[in-house]
Parts: structure tokens; sequence; C-alpha cells
């Protein structure tokens, strides 16, 4: 699959926009981990009181241009969800796809419920931001599995690096349909810059703080 395109990211044509873009990003994201440390700590205790397991989750998320890397979150569902999945879904009548998400899905714990509906199981991803693997701003980080469905447009979503949130985050989150999340992805990339990525910073406090499309 080629990822060249008319509509190229701007920070692919512009190398040292790009690279600054980097810098004060993984800057920002050790900010945050040094600064969040105590709140980290607490709930790294938290979820391993509550729930047997890990407190951290990793999963094999593809990024920029194709590669794989390992995503880290706090962990809000019990220990071997992933393999329930497939049958969970066939219940509810629904599809594999991109993005899917259950209704009332049984494997997520009640601290997990929490940590979702404010976005603190995100908090994590900083340690990704820092790694170079994603950025604060981009499109949502799928799964080897959902990137199989995408058609020849929605590849362009990978010519950047995946964002702890997005335009996805800020529009609804988990109550967009998948084909209209993946649209904002490609609309994302079609239409970056700074600003854009700074509207939908600002906007992602406001959609956390409300709580809108959380689940």
């Amino acid at each position: 699959m080629s990822f060249t395109t008319p509509a190229s990211h701007l920070v692919v044509r512009r190398p040292l926009l790009g690279a600054l873009l980097v810098i004060l990003e993984r800057s920002a994201a050790l900010v945050a981990l040094v600064l969040l440390i105590p709140v980290l700590v607490l709930l790294v205790i938290t979820v391993r009181l509550t729930s047997p397991g890990p407190a951290i989750f990793r999963q094999v998320r593809v990024g920029q241009y194709g590669r794989h890397f390992t995503i880290y979150k706090f962990r809000t569902m019990t220990v071997g969800a992933d393999a329930e999945l497939e049958d969970l879904v066939r219940a509810q009548q629904r599809e594999i796809g991109a993005y899917v998400k259950l209704d009332r899905d049984p494997r997520i714990t009640r601290v997990g419920a929490f940590l979702r509906a404010c976005s603190l199981d995100e908090l994590p991803q900083f340690f990704n931001v820092l790694r170079g693997d994603m950025s604060l701003v981009g499109p949502r980080p799928q799964t080897p599995a959902e990137c199989d469905t995408y058609d020849v447009a929605t590849w362009r979503r990978l010519l950047v690096r995946p964002g702890i949130t997005g335009l996805w985050q800020v529009s609804g989150r988990s109550d967009l349909e998948p084909e209209d999340a993946l649209q904002l992805d490609v609309t994302y990339v079609q239409q970056w810059s700074p600003l854009l990525d700074v509207r939908v910073l600002l906007r992602t406090v406001l959609v956390v703080a409300r709580r809108e499309g959380a689940r």
C-alpha cells in the first residue's frame, strides 16, 4: 500500500515543522508524566486492588505508515476480555469492525467504567507520545484487525501518527458511527494545521469535563 497522496499531511511536506512539533509534543508528554506521577500511582493501586490482573493494558496498534507499536492504557476490563469479544458481538447481533463498541459491555469493571468516563484510562499514552509512537492529536490508534477493513481512502489516516485525542474524540467519541469516525480521521489528515491541533486540544478539555460520548 502506497502512503503518498495529493492531500499529504503538512508535516510530511515540511520536515522542519514536523521535527519541531515532535520535540514540543515529547516535551509536553514528559512534563505531563512527571506532574501526574501521584495520580498514576494512585490509579495503578486502585486498578490492582479492585480487579485481578495487571494495572496496565498493552495491545498492538497500527501507527504512522502502518508500523506496529504497543499502546499503554489503564486496564478497564477483566483479564482475557479480548477473547470474549467475538461471542459478545455475535450475541448483540453486531459485526466486528472498526470502532466496535458494545452496549453495556459486561467485561468493563466498575473502576474501569469510571476511568473511561473521565478518560483517565488514556493517561499512560503520554508514554507513547514520549516514545514517538503517538501524537497528542491525531487519528484514533486502531488494531491490525481494524485496519484490515480499510478501503483505499481510509489508508490516508496512516500518513500521520495516531493521537491521544482527535476529531473523533471531540465529535461524539463512542456515539459516532464507524464510518463517520473514520472519515473524521481522513479529514484531519487532509486539513491538518497547528491551529487545528490547538483547537482539538481545547475542545478535548470540554468534552472530557462533560463526559460526552464516553463508554
